[in-house]
């Protein structure tokens, strides 16, 4: 338990000193807020009704799709997970203590953003707050896992940066934070629900927000924890030591697995 307490609050110290992570966690999300309020909020009043939800969605989506995967598969490739084996560290806490340490940052900019949005562009709060803070951990468990994910089937860092950016710029295009679900064509609307981003839009406005869901918010919360948790489990079982391992239990393709909950929440099996 102290080794993980360390290890933990050693990730954690880094998430602020580390200028990479820094960025990631803090400076990217919060300068795009700020941004978007300044800038968006006067073009189109109508947004900031979803300027809290929205924004949070992409903070979780830059600090865990950019700033999670690219560390694990640097460690990898300088050797620093084989003295994490020879010293006895299980790669649970490898892979969770980084996504633990990101979800705690998360947390710090998801309050700014909540308490400065109505103060600085009258965004407008969320009408329950149990059900918007169970949607942020159902969020950021989700988006985390598939960081973690990408970074464990990642060959190198150039791979990270496709597979983030295949997640993170269909989310940023058709995931509900620009404009509503409800605007796009049905074969996008389709593609629409397989991201995370989609689902926690959907979850937000229907349980959190007092606006009207497109389709079954809790259905989105279940197929979010659903896929975190799947996402670690797979990372845990195709993680490699040592990237000159050729050899791994699994083959990498088994990640397209994490999908599957969000396969079912669209054919209303969640």
């Amino acid at each position: 338990m102290n080794a993980f307490i360390h290890h933990f609050s050693f990730e954690f110290r880094a998430g602020v000193r580390n200028k990479q992570l820094l960025f990631m966690n803090y400076l990217f999300p919060l300068g795009f807020y700020l941004m978007m309020g300044f800038v968006l909020a006067d073009i189109n009043p109508l947004f900031r009704e979803d300027i809290i939800p929205a924004m949070v969605v992409f903070a979780i989506l830059a600090a865990t799709l950019l700033g999670i995967p690219d560390p694990l598969v640097n460690a990898r490739e300088n050797g620093i997970f084989r003295s994490y084996k020879v010293n006895g560290v299980p790669s649970l806490s490898i892979l969770v203590i980084p996504a633990l340490t990101t979800i705690l940052h998360l947390l710090i900019v998801t309050v700014l953003i909540t308490v400065t949005a109505p103060l600085l562009f009258g965004a407008s709060l969320p009408v329950n707050w149990l059900n918007y803070a169970l949607i942020f951990l159902a969020t950021a468990l989700a988006c985390a896992g598939l960081g973690v994910l990408i970074g464990v089937v990642s060959p190198n860092s150039r791979v990270t940066v496709l597979w983030s950016q295949l997640v993170f710029l269909p989310s940023m295009l058709i995931g509900g934070l620009m404009f509503p679900y409800s605007m796009l064509p049905e074969a996008a609307g389709k593609v629409a629900r397989l991201l995370p981003a989609t689902q926690a839009m959907n979850a937000l406005n229907g349980l959190a927000m007092g606006k009207v869901a497109d389709f079954s918010p809790w259905g989105s919360v279940i197929a979010l924890f659903i896929s975190g948790v799947l996402a670690f489990g797979l990372a845990v079982y195709l993680f490699s030591w040592d990237s000159r391992n050729t050899t791994r239990r699994g083959h990498p393709a088994l990640a397209f697995l994490v999908l599957l909950p969000y396969v079912a929440e669209m054919m209303s099996l969640l």
